[in-house]
């Protein structure tokens, strides 16, 4: 077993896709970085931190997409946003089963913030034109960094997401709540608290992720085969569906109670003060995820 959350973008490149399949555009040797970082005397990557091009999953032609959490917590720029464009277009054109992405981001890099803004919104708009093709935009959610901000809004914009149990999704990430609201509200430092709103249990319960593994490459790559084959066209029931279950999250809220463990009972699990001692396989048999 090979730890997802250990493993660099690259590293899970060659591991989750089929061996030597992928194909970089714009790679490193091409030192594409970003215009902005060095006016601010930061070090910049010359992939600046993501890596794109083509590959093949279980045989299947695809477009992917890795972020490197190591640089700049995986956050997006004018550079590394346009990737991340452009790989989105190039799928409308040339058609590949599907597109798959494996995210970890802290959100936009605050040293070009309008530029990544930008280019999350772009990135935003180029999934929905993809999906709207008819081509399946898979997201593979692992790293150390999780799935936030911007990057986290584009996740939800997926057609299928993959979450280990350590992995995390979220609008906004706990340091920022905790800046913004203070202590009180959020205590970034309280693991359990940060794993049972953001972590990958509480997102696969919610209907956040359609698939929650353990945190194993192998794990990912299958579940990325499966999420390939089951892909399904956008259709208006599967939106009405989507609708229904934010819906059904929302009821309970209204009720009273705004602990993670107060909605998991009220999602039926009888003891939810379980939940985070559970393993994968144990979450998978409650059938709460709909």
């Amino acid at each position: 077993m090979i730890s997802y959350v250990e493993c660099t973008a690259r590293e899970r490149l060659a591991q989750v896709l089929d061996r030597g399949s992928f194909h970089e555009w714009l790679p490193p040797a091409e030192r594409i970085t970003s215009p902005h970082l060095a006016q601010l005397g930061v070090p910049s990557a010359f992939d600046d931190g993501v890596a794109i091009g083509r590959a093949t999953l279980d045989g299947h032609p695809i477009f992917v997409a890795a972020q490197e959490g190591e640089f700049m917590g995986g956050g997006v720029g004018e550079v590394h946003g346009a990737k991340l464009v452009g790989l989105l277009q190039r799928a409308l054109r040339d058609r590949p089963q599907a597109v798959l992405v494996l995210a970890e981001s802290g959100g936009v890099r605050l040293h070009e913030a309008n530029a990544g803004l930008i280019a999350v919104s772009e990135v935003m708009r180029a999934v929905l034109d993809v999906r709207a093709a008819g081509i399946p935009v898979i997201f593979l959610i692992g790293g150390a960094n999780g799935c936030f901000g911007g990057m986290g809004i584009v996740a939800r914009c997926a057609d299928h997401i993959v979450m280990s149990d350590v992995g995390r999704l979220a609008m906004s990430g706990p340091e920022v709540i905790e800046a913004s609201h203070g202590v009180d509200e959020f205590d970034s430092r309280d693991r359990a608290l940060v794993w049972r709103t953001t972590g990958g249990k509480h997102r696969w319960l919610t209907g956040d992720c359609d698939a929650l593994v353990e945190d194993d490459v192998a794990a990912f790559r299958r579940a990325a085969i499966a999420a390939l084959q089951a892909a399904q066209p956008v259709s208006l029931a599967a939106l009405e569906a989507e609708h229904a279950l934010l819906a059904a999250r929302l009821r309970p809220l209204a009720s009273g109670g705004d602990e993670a463990t107060a909605l998991w009972q009220r999602l039926g699990i009888a003891d939810a003060a379980r939940v985070p001692d559970m393993d994968v396989a144990e979450l998978n048999t409650l059938g709460v995820n709909v």
